[in-house]
């Protein structure tokens, strides 16, 4: 048989010997040693004037540069790792609290005591056993037969399970049938002083790990249940957990994954799937084509040249598809635990192991990630940032940052805590802390500036609120709704977007015309449907309201939400629509510091929302008093620390009826 190898009579080609050599050096696993063997075969037999030749010698150097056999050791220190994640990110306690218990339970794992059960009807091999296994530091249970170890002990808690073949009640092939059936990861090693070719082929046959024969040696036992053990732990090892972090822009999901990578010791790659169309970018194109390369992940596995590295899978939501596949769908292979560990890239056209990478996905909305895909992934939430918490970050993290890029660290500038505190409430409008980092490198800029214009004045400055001006422009958000002066018909609502939480205002007109319901401001579906579930729940109810029941004879009514050139949908406005149209049709000013949010059905009923927490953030920024939210959320409530909605007093409600004086004069 020829490996790597030529007869006789044929001439080496010195191209083919390079990479023959290349493929001696590394470890290759057998089916990826066999598919190589047969295309250099095949190489040696076309010659190199042909175009396949060239195809075919890329592909051996692809597969020769993947890191077949190549990982790298976790760093299971919990006490490192936390103060790793405490110094890159401030906060996201349960994010980190996640990946510390992942660290845990791997550590928890690798030191697990091994537990083996010994099944023998011969008390003298049950303690010489016991006795053998003890000394390597084993948990050892012994028992007379398999009736007497299911009663006493049952199979599924224990990695091994040695087992006489021929004993009173139970045999050892009714204990191995059901180890198993009932406990797959246990390993089952058959002794017998009964040894024949055909008992032992049957064993095996059945699932036995080995077969040894009494009288047996010490080490034969000892190494047999090392290498059960080997495999049963590399087994458990192997499946990496699939993380997706969901949250608004700049709440640190990208870079969270990093500071993972670097507290387990892992090397770290990004792939951004933002208007990826093309399903070819991840399960690659076939060899035979020219130009063929692999998908991206498979090409950034050989990049960083390890088979268990962090990969973070960017903006997975904004994953498109068209005549050239989905590659959402394509991705479902990849991050399946249960069938990643046989992935298969059209360009290596091998099945490739992808269950020891650590996959973390991002995503501003995960509900926007197809389902089947979704279910794979444990979702984590980043919650936006309460005001207190920017002013932290800012202080400890972005000040710094920006005034070492800047070169500003001979006379660093300081920021006191108002001036920040003006930088959030007057400059920024975000979840996030992406636009607040932008606006301090535009201060320590002009800082920089000042400084080279007048090298000759160069002293520390301190930022105090009534520069902030100076440096940065004037100001480019009002949030003091509270101000603002009570309207009829224009009622405050809480929306959830990809940015994060937000507040909208609802405004609604009566005029004479043909009884048309008039929707405008960039409206989906789903917001359209609550406008007019909202006017058929006050022509119903209408004289409960006090309203005539002829309202809507001989008129129109006009419901807009501002800012026409956003789009807007969402299952939460219904009762903000509903109550703007009841304050404009009884005359009644809304209170313009009381916001709203809750979906409404046709018997007055408020249904329970999405996004609490990035809501009353949102009313928190912009100033509100009093948030009305269904009776349902108050659970989502109680999840909020109490100090991000000190300033705020949140009611809740099961019908509409119930707030009408809450948000009307």
């Amino acid at each position: 048989m020829r490996i790597f190898g030529r007869s006789e009579e044929e001439q080496p080609d010195p191209v083919l010997e390079q990479v023959k050599n290349k493929f001696s050096k590394i470890q290759l696993p057998a089916h990826v040693f066999e598919t190589a063997n047969k295309e250099l075969d095949l190489l040696r037999r076309i010659g190199p004037s042909t175009s396949e030749y060239t195809i075919g010698l890329t592909y051996l150097e692809y597969l020769a540069s993947m890191p077949w056999n190549i990982r790298t050791l976790d760093d299971l220190d919990i006490y490192r790792a936390e103060k790793i994640l405490n110094e890159a990110h401030y906060g996201l306690t349960a994010i980190k609290g996640r990946i510390l218990e992942h660290l845990a339970v791997r550590q928890l794992n690798l030191n697990k005591q091994p537990r083996i059960l010994i099944i023998d009807d011969e008390e003298i091999a049950r303690k010489n056993l016991k006795y053998i296994l003890s000394k390597e530091n084993y948990m050892v249970e012994t028992a007379s037969n398999g009736s007497e170890a299911i009663d006493k002990y049952g199979i599924s808690d224990f990695d091994i399970i040695l087992t006489d073949l021929r004993m009173g009640g139970m045999g050892g092939l009714e204990i191995l049938e059901r180890t198993k059936s009932q406990a797959t990861n246990t390993e089952v090693i058959v002794i017998t002083g009964y040894a024949s070719i055909d008992n032992a082929v049957e064993v095996m046959k059945k699932g036995a790990f080995h077969y040894i024969v009494k009288p047996f040696e010490a080490e034969d036992v000892i190494s047999s249940v090392k290498k059960a053990l080997k495999k049963i732990y590399s087994q458990k090892e192997t499946k990496g957990p699939v993380l997706c972090f969901s949250g608004p822009p700049g709440t640190g999901k990208t870079s969270m994954g990093r500071s993972i990578a670097r507290a387990l010791g892992r090397k770290f790659a990004r792939i951004s799937l933002g208007g990826i169309k093309d399903e070819a970018e991840i399960r690659g194109h076939r060899k035979t084509y020219a130009g063929a390369m692999p998908g991206r992940i498979i090409e950034e596995i050989r990049r960083v040249g390890s088979m268990n590295p962090v990969i973070i899978l960017d903006e997975m939501d904004k994953i498109g598809y068209d005549v050239k596949g989905d590659p959402a769908s394509a991705l479902l292979e990849a991050l399946d635990p249960e069938q990643n560990s046989h992935f298969t890239d059209h360009y290596l056209d091998l099945p490739f192991d992808l269950s020891e990478v650590m996959f973390i996905i991002t995503a501003n909305i995960a509900e926007n990630i197809i389902d089947p895909l979704r279910d794979r992934m444990e979702v984590i939430r980043f919650t936006g940032y309460t005001q207190e918490e920017k002013v932290n970050i800012a202080s400890q993290f972005l000040i710094r940052r920006q005034i070492k890029e800047n070169g500003l660290s001979v006379h660093p500038p300081q920021f006191t805590t108002e001036a920040v505190c003006k930088i959030i409430q007057e400059y920024t409008r975000e979840a996030g802390i992406r636009n607040l980092e932008r606006e301090i490198a535009s201060a320590c800029r002009k800082i920089a500036m000042d400084f080279v214009q007048h090298s000759e004045k160069m002293e520390a400055v301190t930022i105090t609120p009534a520069m902030i001006e100076k440096f940065i422009g004037p100001r480019k958000y009002y949030f003091e709704v509270a101000e603002e002066k009570d309207r009829v018909g224009v009622t405050t609502g809480l929306v959830w977007t990809d940015a994060g939480g937000d507040i909208i205002f609802t405004e609604a007109v009566k005029m004479k015309g043909k009884q048309e319901l008039i929707l405008t401001g960039s409206l989906g579906d789903v917001m359209r449907e609550s406008a007019q579930a909202a006017l058929s729940y006050i022509r119903s109810n209408a004289s409960k309201f006090g309203i005539p029941d002829d309202f809507f004879e001989g008129h129109d009514i006009h419901i807009h939400v501002p800012a026409g050139s956003i789009p807007k949908d969402g299952p939460s406005a219904g009762t903000t629509i509903a109550l703007a149209l009841i304050s404009l049709l009884t005359g009644r000013p809304a209170k313009r510091d009381v916001a709203i949010s809750g979906e409404l059905t046709l018997s007055g009923r408020m249904l329970p929302v999405g996004g609490v927490r990035e809501k009353v953030l949102a009313a928190r920024r912009a100033g509100l008093k009093t948030i009305i939210l269904p009776a349902k959320n108050k659970v989502d409530v109680e999840d909020i620390p109490h100090e991000i909605y000190k300033d705020l007093t949140i009611k809740f409600a099961d019908k509409i009826e119930d707030i009408i004086d809450l948000v009307l004069k």
